[in-house]
């Protein structure tokens, strides 16, 4: 890496990149870096955070674990250690994530605030700038730029009629940490994935009363069967049955154990859950016990919203609820459309046009990891392709280079 000062000593300056950029250092990100760095391969990572995978760290409330067994969640080259149970902790996570970074010797630049990335036609190489909180501007130049800001970026904070005149207390998912503080209050939650159920759950621990808004139709799946992860029941199924046999008999599982949640205002989709996930992204809820608190009416399903006044809101239904809080677990998007100018690879809602398997690259050294809808192990079969196209690039590059030196 080479720096070249700029015009204004104090407020910018040009990078060159001797290897790719990678913007993100959340999971997906580390695997990149991990996978170049096995290959020799020089890069830069740009975090505009303070520290790697800052969604885990600062974004996510406090009983949060892996909903996934922990061996379909780690990283390219770095399992889990062997002390830690199937699902870790969200603690238990970030250490891995920080002992991987270690491992592996990644340090990104952190406090920089990629404002945007575009190629230039002329030179055939990116041009990355990036601002930190002091003011400083940051011009990185390189071949390969790898977009590693994920699926879940930028909260979503749906336009609601009335939410504004509320008067209580309104916060996304992501800042909320625990439940203590709602003890004995009425609070609306807003979504009804993953998310939303286990928010509901630690609320009804603390001794709060939560209502769970359920808009649309969700698949609630046990996270377990007879011991064994009802997620890696259906990897080991999906090898040997289609995928609609298999959704047909996750459902009659479902059924089986959960019995029919339909009565309790929980409608299920049409499509089958592993369809839904990998036709349109929506992942099914593993139910790790809010379900029986809805059984009991420890948590309040209820339709759409219409609108909110003071202290109140007003369902689809006409049925008016006073409340306290709410809590918008609302969900994520992709922020790529803020800031990479192109739009030939990346569509206007920030993901990759081309569909699973061939999400991962694009034109000009363009690459994307963790936009496969497939969680973790998504990210690192991502990691390992882009880490191996670009060596071989690289490696290419550096044959070219010495050839044109040798004709001199």
């Amino acid at each position: 890496m080479v720096s070249f000062n700029g015009q204004d000593l104090f407020s910018s300056r040009c990078v060159w990149v001797n290897g790719p950029v990678i913007v993100g250092a959340g999971p997906s990100g580390l695997a990149v870096g991990a996978c170049l760095k096995e290959q020799g391969i020089p890069f830069v990572i740009l975090e505009k955070s303070d520290c790697i995978a800052s969604l885990w760290q600062k974004k996510t409330y406090n009983r949060l674990k892996l909903h996934l067994p922990k061996q379909f969640c780690q990283l390219p080259k770095f399992p889990f250690p062997q002390h830690y149970p199937e699902y870790p902790t969200k603690k238990q996570f970030i250490d891995y994530l920080e002992s991987y970074a270690r491992k592996f010797d990644i340090n990104p630049m952190f406090n920089e605030c990629v404002q945007f990335a575009k190629y230039d036609q002329i030179c055939k190489l990116w041009r990355v700038k990036t601002i930190s909180p002091n003011g400083l501007e940051v011009e990185y130049i390189c071949q390969w730029l790898v977009v590693a800001t994920g699926e879940n970026a930028e909260k979503v904070v749906p336009n609601i009629e009335g939410l504004k005149e509320f008067g209580g207390e309104v916060i996304h998912a992501c800042d909320y940490k625990s439940g203590e503080k709602f003890s004995g209050k009425k609070v609306l939650v807003v979504g009804c994935g993953n998310s939303g159920m286990e928010v509901s759950l630690d609320l009804c621990n603390h001794n709060a009363q939560p209502s769970l808004v359920c808009r649309s139709s969700v698949h609630v799946l046990p996270r377990d069967f007879f011991g064994k992860s009802i997620f890696e029941l259906a990897m080991f199924m999906m090898k040997w049955l289609p995928l609609w046999l298999v959704d047909k008999i996750l459902l009659i599982l479902a059924w089986f154990i959960l019995g029919n949640i339909e009565k309790y205002g929980l409608k299920r989709p049409k499509i089958g859950p592993l369809e839904l996930k990998n036709t349109q992204g929506k992942t099914p809820v593993l139910d790790i016990g809010a379900l029986e608190k809805i059984r009991s009416r420890k948590i309040n399903v209820v339709p759409g919203i219409k609108r909110f006044s003071c202290g109140t809101v007003e369902l689809v239904n006409g049925e008016k609820l006073k409340i306290d809080s709410v809590v918008l677990a609302t969900g994520y998007c992709s922020n790529v459309p803020f800031w990479l100018k192109e739009s030939e690879f990346f569509s206007k809602n920030g993901f990759p046009k081309a569909p699973f398997p061939n999400s991962w690259k694009g034109k000009s050294g363009l690459y994307a990891v963790g936009f496969t809808r497939r969680g973790l192990s998504g990210a690192s079969a991502d990691a390992i392709q882009i880490a191996q196209d670009i060596t071989k690039a690289y490696n290419e590059d550096i044959m070219q280079k010495k050839q044109k030196i040798s004709t001199l």
